[in-house]
């Protein structure tokens, strides 16, 4: 069962069966009950007029032709009297149904040689005792009187002119005004009880089906239409897989509900898709472009070297190879990047990197005729969590930016601000306009002004600088410096104290 149809329709049917067998069998035991209780209300009320007419000394009526089966059994289980048409019973103190002539110290349940003088002549006080209270059970009422305690109640069944019924019997004590004690059972058919209990429990039984199919049938029909719009997603999106065109967008329902929120978050993901994929064929288009035009040039010097050595430029072809090695280590560095690699833990401290820095560039030359650059502040302490090469990196490619449009001075300095440290690295020159102080982060964007080969890059450092500044948890922003030019802020998140 792959159908999240069939499962949700089985499911709340399996549900409702449950709740409604759990349901019908309370209905059906409270109803039981109910009936039950009425025939044991029934059954007493039987059982005390009889009783109470036995314990006046009347003769109890029991021939009048009701259904209701009525015994009269003295203390020793002789049969004192039965309703007419009694032919079997059970349930009650005496299977007997014929009455049977029971003496009336037989009826009181003792030996006839006990009221008789024993050998010295004496009565037998303990029994006049008995017959008086006093030394009786407390429990058994008084001569002519019907116990008043509650019945004891038993389920049997009896055969009354050829019916065979269950019955629901009272069990009421009395005693005659001549002390005779006997218990009065009589019983109350549960055939109303019985009746109605199979009435509701066939309505159950044959309700119960067609009610479980139409909740399967209408949990079938309302899980279709709220996976209706669900199918046609995955169809767009099967026609999108196919056609590897990620410009196309799945349908979104009018509804506020998890499948119009499931088909907004995929057109998202479409979108984010669609862009990445943009990205990666202009960079791909972009890193061919530059890598052309070192590699041909290369080329045509080695054609010429080859042809005509006295004419060969080996300070040209070797910038023409450090410009493909550094491109091609840029690339690898975007490619990392790319690829979700995870910054090391080092400890790094930025007033140290900055010194280093500049102090290498001031040794080497490097800057040649491009401004210098001076260190405003550069605190020790100022450390920062991250990969000491990759943050190098970021330095010497702003370091490189600013010397390459500044006019004369290019100032470097790092600072705490809060829970980071701040690189700020500043020049005068003319500045990055406002309109372009987002797209000069992108890669391979070079503004009009750092076209040229000999001085621009291929546009990709700023795009590193940043992406390895967000990979450190940080940022890099550009803005305008107190000289006029561009001021480009690294911040980054302070190393916590050990």
């Amino acid at each position: 069962m792959r159908s999240v149809r069939a499962k949700a329709s089985l499911g709340a049917t399996l549900v409702v069966a449950v709740a409604l067998v759990a349901a019908g069998l309370s209905v059906l035991l409270l109803l039981r009950n109910h009936l039950t209780g009425a025939a044991d209300l029934q059954a007493e009320v039987t059982a005390r007029e009889t009783a109470s007419r036995f314990a006046l000394g009347r003769a109890p009526d029991l021939s009048d032709g009701d259904d209701r089966p009525v015994q009269i059994v003295a203390e020793n289980g002789c049969l004192i009297a039965a309703s007419e048409g009694l032919e079997k019973i059970s349930g009650t103190g005496s299977p007997k149904v014929t009455k049977e002539p029971c003496a009336r110290d037989d009826g009181r349940g003792e030996d006839p040689d006990e009221d008789r003088p024993d050998e010295d002549g004496a009565n037998g006080e303990d029994d006049r005792s008995d017959e008086d209270g006093v030394n009786g059970a407390d429990d058994e009422p008084e001569p002519g009187q019907v116990s008043a305690e509650r019945p004891v109640f038993t389920g049997g069944s009896a055969t009354v002119q050829g019916d065979t019924a269950s019955y629901r019997f009272a069990a009421v004590e009395a005693t005659d005004d001549e002390g005779v004690t006997a218990t009065v059972y009589a019983g109350a058919p549960l055939a109303t009880e019985e009746g109605a209990v199979a009435t509701v429990r066939d309505a159950m039984l044959i309700g119960l089906p067609p009610l479980l199919l139409i909740v399967g049938s209408v949990t079938w029909l309302v899980t279709r239409r709220a996976l209706a719009p669900v199918e046609g997603i995955r169809r767009e999106m099967a026609a999108i897989t196919a056609s590897a065109d990620l410009s196309r967008r799945v349908p979104e329902p009018g509804s506020r509900d998890e499948v119009a929120r499931l088909a907004r978050t995929t057109n998202e993901t479409l979108a984010a898709l669609e862009a990445s994929e943009e990205r990666q064929r202009r960079f791909v288009a972009d890193a061919s472009h530059e890598l052309r035009s070192p590699i041909a040039s290369l080329r045509t010097q080695l054609e010429v070297g080859a042809a005509h050595p006295e004419l060969l430029d080996v300070p040209g072809a070797v910038e023409d190879t450090v410009r493909l090695q550094q491109l091609a280590a840029d690339l690898l560095l975007l490619a990392r990047l790319d690829a979700g690699e995870r910054p090391g833990l080092a400890r790094v401290d930025l007033g140290a990197l900055v010194r280093e820095e500049t102090s290498q560039r001031t040794a080497s030359g490097a800057a040649g005729d491009r401004a210098a650059v001076t260190v405003e502040t550069a605190d020790a302490g100022l450390d920062v969590d991250g990969s000491r090469s990759q943050l190098a990196r970021v330095l010497g490619n702003l370091l490189d930016n600013a010397q390459r449009h500044a006019e004369a001075e290019v100032t470097a300095s790092v600072r705490r601000d809060g829970r980071y440290v701040v690189l700020a690295v500043a020049d005068d020159g003319e500045g990055v306009p406002e309109a372009e102080r987002e797209r000069i982060f992108e890669r391979f964007v070079r503004l009009d002004d750092a076209r040229s080969r000999d001085e621009g890059g291929a546009g990709l450092g700023l795009a590193i600088a940043r992406d390895v500044a967000e990979r450190h948890g940080g940022s890099l922003t550009v803005g305008r410096a107190a000289t006029g030019g561009a001021l480009f802020e690294l911040r980054l998140p302070a190393a916590a104290a050990d």
